[in-house]
Parts: structure tokens; C-alpha cells; sequence
């Protein structure tokens, strides 16, 4: 894995519903890929991946506050 990614875009913006598996197939196939060969992506996503599983621990007053 590396950062060099070509011309590829980054995929950070398109994390949060890439974890959600809120994309498109069309738009989450390139962003797995993308994963694959991006270090700073795949670190990124790891964090989200970890927020979204810590939310789902806290109840509706919790995230109200």
C-alpha cells in the first residue's frame, strides 16, 4: 500500500458512507479499491469506522447533549 495514488482522488469525503455502506455500487467499488493501494485513506476510514461503531453504543439523550 502506498499514498501515491495516480490520478486517483482521494476518498475521504465519501468514507462515512462508504462505512454506513450508504454508497452506490458504483461509487463503493472505487473506493474499496482505492483503500487498497492508499495508506492515508485506509487510515482515515479505520477512524471512521471506529466513530461509527462508538455511536452506535451512546442512546438518543447521549448524542442530544
Amino acid at each position: 500500500m502506498t499514498t501515491e495514488h495516480g490520478d486517483d482522488a482521494h476518498v475521504r469525503q465519501l468514507l462515512g458512507a462508504y462505512v454506513l455502506d450508504a454508497l452506490p455500487a458504483a461509487e463503493s467499488g472505487p473506493v474499496a479499491r482505492h483503500l487498497q493501494r492508499c495508506d492515508a485513506c485506509a487510515a482515515a476510514y479505520v477512524e471512521v469506522a471506529e466513530a461509527v461503531c462508538l455511536l452506535a453504543l451512546l442512546d438518543e439523550d447521549e448524542l442530544l447533549e
